[in-house]
Formats: structure tokens, sequence, C-alpha cells
């Protein structure tokens, strides 16, 4: 498979200058406070993020918020302000902590929030502040369309679709998951690591991107694992030959019987629990992660787990 997207970009560099949202999103001083956010909120809420160069969390929420506003399509626009350089507006509304959201709407502050939240109630804020439901980005919708792709096994449409959904918000981990286990289906594991340093810093520990880590680790040790027919008969010789059940596990992981490959790892379990450091239930562990939390396979498996470690 072709590259799809570059592999240095897609992350905003820094807090400063624009951030790729054209006029939804700028920077302020003091001088331009009043055009910038006072007399735009007349026309549109206006959301001021105060931050500063050495504020972690700041570098967390920020890359949050600019993906928010473009996904809200000019229903808000954002205003950063850094308080090193400009201290003299967050002195005026007595701001102790950063970094601090203020939203603006007919010239005067309406919400707000301080430090650093997740993307989904960032999300609900700006929903709130544009009044209501703004209805799925067009990320999200390219994301849906590469889902339907790659479960249908159209791996080329699939990633064309994820690509292009994170070209319209860099480092969405939906997206990221999303184009690198195309290149984990495609076989190019050196495109897929690439792909998952992509995502924004703040989404790093996403479940999507959790799973596709997972589902490359899966995929990275599936190589070299021989003949499945040459595996069942390890194991049918001899039950307790726990390498060739582990390792028969991960080639029926590989080839797409993921019931079969937990089966096995359950059956190890059940013989001896603490066989190599309790591999078969770390292993166990990685396929749920891969597969998802929602996944049947994962919830019947879980139950089984814990029905065996706690009889």
């Amino acid at each position: 498979m072709e590259p799809i997207i570059g592999q240095g970009g897609g992350q905003n560099g820094g807090q400063g200058g624009m951030a790729g949202g054209g006029d939804l999103i700028v920077d302020t001083t003091t001088r331009d406070f009043g055009r910038d956010v006072i007399e735009a909120s007349q026309q549109v809420p206006v959301i001021v993020d105060f931050w500063a160069p050495w504020c972690g969390p700041c570098k967390q929420l920020t890359p949050v918020l600019e993906s928010a506003v473009k996904a809200a399509r000019g229903a808000v626009k954002l205003v950063k302000m850094n308080i090193d350089d400009e201290p003299e507006i967050a002195q005026q509304l007595r701001i102790q902590s950063i970094p601090a959201v203020y939203a603006f709407k007919g010239g005067r502050p309406v919400d707000g929030f301080m430090g650093a939240l997740p993307e989904s109630q960032v999300k609900a804020f700006i929903a709130r502040l544009a009044g209501g439901d703004m209805g799925p980005s067009p990320a999200e919708e390219l994301i849906e369309l590469g889902r339907e792709a790659f479960e249908a096994g159209d791996i080329s449409r699939a990633a064309q679709a994820f690509a292009q959904a994170a070209q319209e918000e860099p480092g969405h981990p939906a997206a990221v998951a999303g184009l690198a286990r195309c290149y984990i289906e495609a076989g190019d594991f050196d495109r897929a690591k690439q792909t998952l340093a992509l995502v924004r810093p703040d989404a790093r520990n996403d479940a999507e991107i959790a799973a596709a880590q997972a589902a490359l680790s899966l995929a990275e040790k599936a190589g070299d694992l021989g003949d499945i027919a040459e595996l069942q008969a390890k194991v049918d010789a001899n039950p307790k030959d726990h390498q060739a059940r582990f390792d028969l596990a991960l080639a029926l992981n590989a080839r797409g019987d993921r019931e079969g490959a937990v089966d096995q790892l359950l059956i190890s379990i059940e013989y001896d629990r603490n066989w190599n450091d309790q591999a078969a239930r770390k292993q166990l562990v990685e396929f749920f992660d891969a597969y998802g939390p929602k996944d049947e396979i994962t919830l019947s498996g879980r139950r089984r787990l814990s029905s065996i470690l706690f009889s």
C-alpha cells in the first residue's frame, strides 16, 4: 500500500500562530482583544483559551479545543491568549490558574471552565455554547465510511477515508487507529507504527489507539508461527504442551478465528495458569485489547477467564 499521509505532518507544532483553522482559530493580544473577542462575539460565540508556554495541561487542552472548534464548522470561534506575553486581560478576569477557558457571547463572558477537560466534555461545552447538537463533523463522517469499508474488506477505500479524516482533524485517534489497521491488514507494519505516532498527545491512551497497537503487536508475533495443522497435531499429542497451544492461539487469531484463539488460551490457563509467568493470561488480555471492550468475544472471554481464575 502506498503511503497515504506524510510521516511528519498532521500535528500543530505549538501554541503560537495560526492553527490551521483560518479565521476560526487566532492568537490575540491585549490591543486586539476587543476586536477578536468582544466585537466578534456579537456575531458568533467566541471561546478564549488563556495559556502559557510552561503550562503542561495547556499543551494537552489546546489541541482538543482546536479540533473541536474545527469540527463545529463555524458555529464557534477560538481565540488564544498567551498570558505571559499579554497578562492584562487575565488579570482583569482574575484568572489565577491555567488553562482557563472563557466563552463570550454578545460581548460578555457567559460560560467557562478551568483545567484540561477530556475531549467528550470539551465537545459538550462547545455544543452547549453553539445551541445544541451540531451533528457529526466531516472527519467523523469519513471515519464512519472508513469503518464500513474496512468491515466490508475494502482496505484501500477504508485507508483513503481514514487518511482524509486525519487531514480534516490531524491526530484524531479514530482516524489514526483506522489508518494504522489498514496498514496492518496490508502487512506494512512499519507504516502502521509511523501512523500510530501521529495521534495527538492528549489521545495517546485512547481505547482505539490501544486496540490498534495491540493488533499490531499480534500481527508481528504471528509472522513465523508455522502451519496450524502441525500446531494442532502437537496439542492433540500433548494437551499440556503450553508453547504449542500458545502458538496455535496466535496462529488462529492471525487467520481470523478469534473464538478459537481465545479457547486455546483459556484451556492453557485451566491446565496451568502460572505457565511461563502467566503468558497465556497476558496474551489473552492483549487479544481483548485488540478486539475492543464491547466485542462479544471479549465480553464472553472475560467472563470465562474470571470463572477460571476465581473458581
